[in-house]
């Protein structure tokens, strides 16, 4: 039986101009003109025999129908897109997109990458090096992250545990702090800005307090722990982070380190998250990690 559809590139040519409220626009994103975008949405409005648009001053407006029809076009061609890569990605052997923060990229995951590799030469892991909360619905398979509180509660109930994390507060030897008791006093806190309860969380669980003047707030890790270097303030980040810089007398940490409970979790994020490169690159990295944690501990 024949599917009873409009041409695709229509339904490309609606939804670019639904989404960027143009058609001009959309037939730059295109790479068309906008006399064929303009005919292509007049000919799938005669095809759904009905208006998607509304005049608006000197562009158009989606209407109620034409809403109604983004929403499923959209979704549709996102899977289009996902299943599209997918099968190329598959052609070239198995792969598998995993989501971490920049920082436990660069400093832990990409160094012990290659034993993963050896492991298992025919799987492939694409990196997206960013904020867990920036990462959400583009694409990952798996996504690294100590803190889940926001987390949907599917998500939460889906992580799987992979390693212990401990937290502690770092600056570098010559920055002004005093610790009297079981009290942290100093100018500055260095903030991140997606895990910023990990102060309050160290409190509950150390026993510590801590007291400030100012914040400076950055988006990455890497940068807070760059900050803490540079002399700015007081940092708190996971110890694996910040190994090599305590070993070299880089940072130290007046505190030590203490564990959060929820510690550190994969949290599946598309349905190849049961596949094998995903259960293989799950398995690795637990064993890797408490390997790696066995071979610090005294």
């Amino acid at each position: 039986m024949s599917r009873r559809l409009p041409p695709l590139f229509s339904l490309r040519a609606f939804e670019a101009a639904a989404r960027l409220g143009s058609i001009t626009r959309a037939a730059d994103e295109l790479g068309r003109t906008h006399g064929a975008v303009s005919r292509q949405i007049r000919a799938l409005q005669d095809h759904a025999g009905l208006a998607l648009f509304d005049k608006a001053g000197t562009g158009i407006r989606l209407n109620a129908h034409g809403e109604k029809l983004r929403e499923v076009v959209a979704g549709a061609l996102a899977s289009l897109e996902q299943g599209w890569g997918r099968v190329l990605e598959e052609a070239q052997g198995q792969s598998l997109h995993v989501a971490c923060s920049a920082t436990f990229a660069m400093r832990w995951l990409v160094p012990h990458l290659a034993g993963f590799y050896r492991q298992h030469p025919d799987v492939r892991i694409r990196l997206s090096m960013t904020s867990a909360q920036e990462i959400r619905n583009q694409g990952a398979d798996l996504l690294l992250a100590w803190d889940r509180l926001s987390y949907p509660a599917q998500d939460q109930a889906q992580a799987i545990r992979i390693a212990d994390v401990a937290f502690g507060p770092v600056c570098a030897p010559g920055y002004g702090f005093k610790v009297k008791g079981n009290h942290l006093t100093c100018a500055t806190w260095i903030v991140h800005d997606y895990t910023q309860r990990a102060w309050t969380v160290w409190q509950e669980n150390s026993g510590f307090t801590a007291s400030h003047e100012t914040e400076l707030r950055f988006p990455h890790t890497h940068l807070c722990i760059e900050a803490a270097l540079s002399g700015l303030g007081v940092a708190l980040v996971e110890s694996r982070m910040v190994r090599e810089d305590l070993g070299a007398g880089r940072l130290i940490a007046p505190c030590g380190f203490v564990a959060f409970e929820d510690g550190l979790a994969i949290v599946p994020t598309s349905d190849r998250a049961s596949s094998p490169a995903a259960k293989a690159f799950i398995a690795w990295i637990t064993q890797e990690l408490g390997s790696d944690e066995r071979a610090q501990s005294p």
